[in-house]
């Protein structure tokens, strides 16, 4: 089986739409995806998504399931700046804590403890677990027992943190690691895929992070979002 997590284009946060060049990333990432067989559809309920999703669906003729733990991941913190979503974190302020590194232990530091993140986080993984279940394949340990394998395409439209979540659940990896070391950018697409190497057993392996090859493919420039400057002295993101 074959998962493609594909990030809303670039957000209107404001708004919960899409911006104008977003729409122009969408339009491109359904060009890209159109040319696969998708054999299911699932969206998150905020409007980015599904206004993102909406060009795949209309180039597919396909209908999309709206998920609603697909939603942007709601886990908060409570810090001195007030409470703010728990991924995204200064370096600084997490890279020296070995907790953070480990998938069992991550939210078990005094900060991630302040408010409702193990809640959140064991909702989206529960969740993840039932999805998985449902398409075959029943979590065991870390492995997964193909009770149903099988070759079906699904793809989800939803968000970067939760897209993290997910796969640190898949992957037995704290989504630290992900949510700070890696990226998604607007529209991008990322492909998980079952290996049964042995009969019964399986694993998920990723054969491609945030990849937005078909924007390139398109003449458009990937949107900054997500992202941080990449010198202290640029004038874009710093916090």
């Amino acid at each position: 089986m074959k998962i493609i997590i594909a990030r809303h284009a670039e957000p209107d946060y404001i708004h919960d739409t899409i911006t104008e060049k977003g729409k122009k990333e969408a339009a491109l990432l359904a060009k890209r995806l159109s040319q696969i067989k998708i054999d299911e559809i699932y969206v998150s309920p905020l409007g980015r998504a599904k206004d993102t999703a909406a060009y795949t669906l209309q180039a597919t003729g396909m209908q999309a399931q709206e998920l609603d733990w697909l939603h942007e991941f709601k886990g908060k913190i409570l810090t001195p700046k007030g409470i703010v979503s728990c991924w995204d974190r200064l370096p600084e302020k997490w890279t020296a804590k070995d907790e953070y590194y480990d998938f069992e232990s991550w939210y078990t530091t005094p900060q991630m403890r302040t408010l409702n993140v193990k809640k959140e986080y064991d909702y989206v993984c529960g969740k993840t677990d039932r999805f998985l279940a449902q398409h075959g394949y029943e979590r065991d340990g870390r492995l997964y027992r193909a009770v149903q394998p099988n070759r079906k395409t699904i793809v989800l439209f939803c968000h970067f943190a939760v897209e993290c979540v997910i796969l640190s659940r898949i992957f037995s990896l704290s989504p630290m690691i992900l949510w700070h070391n890696f990226v998604a950018l607007p529209s991008s697409v990322t492909t998980i895929v079952t290996e049964e190497r042995r009969k019964g057993t399986a694993q998920f392996r990723c054969l491609g992070f945030g990849d937005v090859s078909h924007l390139y493919a398109g003449g458009e420039e990937p949107s900054f979002a997500a992202r941080f400057c990449e010198c202290y002295d640029d004038d874009t993101r710093h916090d």
